[in-house]
């Protein structure tokens, strides 16, 4: 009789991780509406216990490195738990990949945003699928590199394993920029591409950062007669041999755990250049734009997911002769960390439709786009630590146990920042492209002003980010500032328009208004806040 157990949660499973109403509305409002049926299939799954187990045994078993054979030969493989070739499949089956690249239909960018950040069991296999995603951009300044691999890239086969790529069935695909003299600052890149008599290149040089090293190819920098230059390096040639690309390690990370990523050393490994001698940034950065837009998406998706466990204990859990749901100052905690989520959501959608109408040629959308994602990229990735280390405390005690999910989803929370540029560099792309591509900061306050009138305090604070923008002498030491009241301007004018109009309200107060605290939990009194909760509390099956 001592061991009654009572007052405990039941488990969060056996739910819809597409049953999001700000997803659901974007995706709608974005010109994917035709994908719903697919996303809810996919957010069923991933909802239920297996798939929720793949997640877990994924990171409690990570990837080991296997340098060499039981004879002593050089084999350089990743062996990973079959629940990371589960999370896999699932994800290349559902097209989370590279499939919107052959996908004509209006708004194939925006279904494919929806379901990575539907699919939200594990983050750590999201790495390699976003990569293959965003390859196909940059791989087509060499059409006939395209005309080869771009099909392989988009087919929904999970084909794993080391062979000559134009061999398989299908593909993925990884990045090797940083080296360990420059990170951030890829110019600084020294591994040396010697050109040769057939045309292909041979790399020599040590890669500090090489995620996902059991990918079929890879785009990687390098320094080519001609200056910086991006190439495509196979793993395996087309004979068959191991192209000499040698893994000398697989990183100990903070979080991330099921994913490989690697340090690695070139010698001599064959390469094809992707694009002119020289312009290896320029062309790269068409991948690094598609992975940033992926960096917001997981953070919204990884928000979503804090604030939905957090809601589900606080309908299940009584404190104090009442349901924590039911008290005033958690009901205040909940909904904030709504608002936020909800904001965050409101914008992936918003950067993801104007991805797809980017892609397909209008300059209009392309051109708020630029601004958006960096934005977007600094604000959204920012946020979710704390979101996370909030959520984890609304489970108490229970959050801080491992058997919660909860510090997996923190321990994760600080990457999205840190990847395709951290913090400052964000900040600093930012403005860059304001001051060489002045069209996307008309097309940026193009999408405030559509909201103008609508609500006093985002017509306010949108009058008060033009007017700081009106110092150039200052505006480097003040990016951070500029940039994060860009990213609330604009989510406030996406909430204004297209949100619930509690959550918009709560936004505007808060975000906006200044009428909020340094925590999470300090909305002001008088907003009306059950239906924000309830729009971030999980229906059970």
């Amino acid at each position: 009789m001592t061991h009654e157990v009572f007052n405990q949660v039941p488990p969060l499973e056996g739910h819809d991780l597409a049953d999001d109403p700000a997803l659901l509305e974007g995706l709608e409002r974005e010109g994917a509406g035709w994908a719903a049926a697919e996303l809810h299939e996919l957010g069923r799954l991933a909802g239920t216990r297996r798939a929720q187990e793949w997640g877990r045994l994924a990171n409690e078993h990570p990837p080991v490195l296997r340098t060499h054979d039981r004879y002593g030969h050089r084999i350089d493989e990743v062996e990973f738990h079959p629940a990371w070739h589960e999370l896999m499949n699932v994800a290349v089956t559902h097209g989370l990949h590279a499939a919107p690249w052959a996908d004509g239909r209006e708004g194939s960018h925006v279904a494919r945003a929806a379901k990575f950040y539907v699919w939200r069991v594990d983050a750590g296999h999201g790495c390699p699928i976003s990569m293959t995603y965003a390859a196909v951009p940059a791989l087509r300044r060499s059409p006939e590199l395209a005309r080869q691999y771009e099909p392989l890239l988009a087919e929904r086969t999970y084909d794993f394993g080391l062979r000559p790529p134009l061999t398989k069935t299908a593909l993925l695909a990884g990045m090797s920029m940083t080296e360990k003299q420059g990170g951030s600052d890829v110019r600084a890149n020294t591994t040396r591409a010697t050109p040769q008599p057939d045309g292909t290149y041979r790399l020599v040089g040590h890669k500090w950062f090489t995620s996902a090293p059991m990918c079929d190819v890879f785009l990687a920098l390098a320094q080519a007669p001609g200056g910086l230059t991006c190439f495509l390096v196979p793993r395996v040639l087309p004979d068959g041999s191991l192209n000499p690309m040698r893994l000398m390690r697989l990183k100990d990370k903070l979080g991330n755990k099921s994913n490989a990523s690697s340090e690695i050393e070139y010698e001599n490994a064959v390469a094809w250049r992707v694009g002119e001698e020289g312009r290896g940034v320029r062309t790269i950065i068409e991948m690094v734009n598609m992975t940033r837009l992926d960096c917001l998406i997981g953070a919204a998706a990884g928000m979503r997911q804090g604030v939905t466990m957090a809601a589900h204990h606080a309908a299940h859990r009584r404190a104090f002769g009442a349901y924590l749901a039911d008290q005033a100052l958690m009901r205040n905690v909940l909904a904030d960390l709504a608002v936020e989520s909800e904001a965050a959501t409101v914008l992936m959608t918003r950067v993801a439709g104007a991805t797809d109408r980017a892609v397909r040629g209008d300059e209009a959308e392309a051109a708020f786009r630029r601004l958006a994602v960096a934005v977007g990229k600094y604000w959204v990735t920012k946020r979710w630590p704390a979101h996370a280390a909030e959520s984890l405390e609304c489970l108490g005690g229970n959050g801080y146990v491992e058997e919660s999910g909860m510090p997996r989803l923190f321990r994760e929370s600080p990457l999205n920042s840190i990847w395709e540029g951290s913090g400052n560099v964000a900040a600093l792309d930012v403005l860059r492209a304001m001051a060489r591509e002045p069209q996307s900061v008309e097309a940026f306050f193009g999408e405030v002003r559509a909201a103008a009138g609508a609500d006093a305090r985002l017509d306010a604070a949108a009058r008060e980010l033009k007017d700081s923008l009106a110092d150039p002498a200052t505006i480097e030491v003040r990016a951070r500032r500029v940039v994060e009241r860009m990213a609330l301007v604009l989510q406030g004018a996406l909430l204004v328009r297209y949100g619930h109009p509690a959550v918009a309200d709560a936004f505007c107060a808060s975000r906006l208004a200044g009428d909020w605290g340094a925590a999470f939990g300090t909305l002001p009194p008088g907003l009306e806040l059950a239906p924000i909760i309830d729009r971030a509390t999980p229906k059970l099956g």
